[in-house]
């Protein structure tokens, strides 16, 4: 996915997208412990990252992602990202799909 992928890049985040190999596309996350060292910090954003997928995912089934949490540092960061997620996801959508 990382050599094969079209990336989309945003300030919080990078999203590697493919067409979906499988019959449903995937999501994966990639969240490293340069960018939040507490283990607590990791999951909450990948809460709210996959909150934002759960209402999406019908319109992205044709899609492999990889969301690439590039830097955030506090919790209104966070929320700035899952906005940008829900952004930079809504964007690979055709018009008809987009929320």
């Amino acid at each position: 996915m990382f050599r094969t992928g079209r990336r989309v890049e945003g300030l919080y985040l990078q999203l590697v997208v493919a067409p979906a190999a499988a019959r449903s596309g995937r999501i994966g996350y990639v969240i490293g412990r340069k960018v939040l060292a507490r283990a607590v910090d990791r999951n909450r954003i990948r809460r709210k990252l996959r909150e934002i997928e759960r209402a999406m995912r019908p319109a992205l089934a044709a899609f492999d992602v990889i969301v690439r949490v590039k830097r955030v540092r506090n919790r209104a960061e966070q929320d700035a990202a899952a906005d940008e997620a829900q952004r930079l996801l809504s964007a690979l959508l055709p018009p008809q799909n987009r929320a």
